[in-house]
């Protein structure tokens, strides 16, 4: 059975924490933009060159050339994917859902980890005095000024994401302020609802 989903939440809300869980758990493959043009940029196949070239140039990285290596990732098979960090805009979800389409799969569920904005600040603060009391490196966007423009942010651009895919039915929401089982729970809930596709 596979199962493909998108992953929705700002910053600190957890995301990673509950991909590493689909990973392990259930043979999910993340597919994290990053991870994918840094891993393209490397590879030395014509799409990596590209990739390559843009970044040199200091530019941003198209959503043809995202849609791209998506597309080669989705050929490679497997038991499903976790959409981290695309899309995050209308247009990428436009071209997302086509290329799925294409490919003969789905999106068979968007999640998002609904947080407090204020809980989350503290927390992301607390992270950052735990780091610095264990003498660890303090990431420089744990300040509390710096979080809260990435939360705006990510509001601003990921809204109408959330009502496209309201209006589609296949928004689904998590307590992303519970404790990390129990938002483990919830999602596992949710992916065990979900008819079989392939």
């Amino acid at each position: 059975m596979t199962i493909n989903i998108i992953l929705l939440g700002p910053p600190g809300a957890g995301k990673g924490t509950q991909a590493g869980r689909l990973i392990s758990e259930r043979g999910l493959v993340q597919l994290s933009t990053g991870d994918m043009l840094r891993e393209a940029k490397s590879s030395g196949s014509e799409l990596g060159k590209r990739v390559a070239e843009v970044m040199a140039r200091g530019e941003l990285v198209t959503d043809e050339i995202v849609v791209g290596l998506i597309r080669e990732k989705l050929a490679q098979g497997g038991k499903g994917f976790i959409f981290d960090g695309f899309p995050r805009t209308l247009a990428q979800a436009d071209a997302l859902e086509k290329l799925m389409s294409e490919a003969g799969q789905r999106i068979d569920a968007v999640i998002e980890l609904r947080v407090d904005d204020a809980a989350l600040v503290s927390r992301i603060v607390r992270r950052a005095e735990e780091s610095a009391a264990a003498g660890l490196p303090v990431r420089q966007d744990d300040t509390p000024e710096v979080f809260a423009d990435r939360l705006r942010e990510y509001y601003k651009k990921t809204a109408p994401l959330l009502g496209y895919y309201y209006a589609k039915g296949g928004l689904r929401q998590v307590d992303g302020m519970a404790p990390v089982d129990e938002v483990a729970a919830q999602i596992a809930a949710i992916l065990d609802g979900i008819p079989a596709q392939g």
